[in-house]
């Protein structure tokens, strides 16, 4: 056998991709280039990615470097208590986001939200805010306050994450905040969250622009059939092949 070879016809052993099985590329592709044109047009004008998220006391276990050998331990609660967190950045400056929590959120309480961010840009003629096209968001009440305030709406595709930046937001808020991490009390968590928001993201805001930008992830559609994706029993059969070849061993002839 060849010694140092690590073909594998090609093939490697890798978790899959999930996306959104209902997403439309080329409505993506169209938000796409209207965001580049209103980045393009509005120069003196706030653009504000938006978004709400609920994180649970409930300890999320993840991957870890952890000696080699050896298991790490992590205690866990099954706690139920969730925070209602809504959010806004501005690429611009990512360590001055805009973070209110609140019991529940919807158009009522999205409203106030919409206010504190006004608050935040006096003196600018518009804001303009790239939001997902929840029910709430498209309530008529929110859409008649945004006008009030000088708010420009902007929603993205259905079923586009990948369009909105600040979801990248929420996986450093988990990996400084959840991952791997107890809570004994919901007063504990709730502390925990408000420390990364008001004392952690404006220190290390300005290093996170190379994972949290507007360099949008194009996504492909799954396809439904072959996929390229081999159990591991098919890779073995080509493992085994790949040493037949190299061994120079021959088949045996049928008699």
């Amino acid at each position: 056998m060849k010694s140092g070879k690590s073909n594998h016809q090609g093939f490697s052993y890798k978790n899959s991709k999930g996306v959104p099985h209902k997403f439309e590329p080329t409505k993506q592709a169209e938000f796409i280039e209207h965001y580049k044109a209103l980045k393009a047009q509005v120069t003196d004008e706030p653009i504000l990615f938006i978004d709400a998220m609920h994180p649970t006391q409930a300890t999320k276990v993840s991957s870890g470097w952890i000696k080699t050998g050896q298991d790490k331990s992590i205690e866990t609660t099954g706690s139920r208590t969730r925070l209602n967190i809504v959010g806004a950045i501005d690429l611009n400056n990512i360590g001055a986001a805009i973070v209110s929590r609140f019991d529940k959120v919807n158009s009522e309480t999205l409203q106030a939200f919409f206010e504190t961010i006004r608050q935040q840009y006096p003196s600018k003629k518009e804001i303009h805010l790239i939001l997902d096209g929840a029910g709430y968001h498209r309530a008529k009440d929110l859409i008649n306050k945004a006008k009030e305030l000088k708010i420009t709406l902007h929603y993205l595709p259905p079923y586009s994450p990948n369009l909105n930046p600040i979801e990248r937001l929420w996986k450093v808020m988990n990996e400084h905040v959840r991952n791997n991490q107890y809570f004994s009390t919901a007063k504990q968590f709730r502390e925990k969250m408000d420390d990364f928001f008001q004392k952690t993201l404006p220190k290390i805001g300005d290093s996170l622009t190379s994972r949290i930008n507007d360099n949008f992830q194009v996504l492909n559609p799954a396809s439904s059939s072959i996929l390229g994706i081999y159990s591991r029993k098919k890779l073995c059969f080509f493992l085994l092949a790949e040493i037949v070849i190299d061994l120079g061993l021959k088949p045996a002839e049928t008699k």
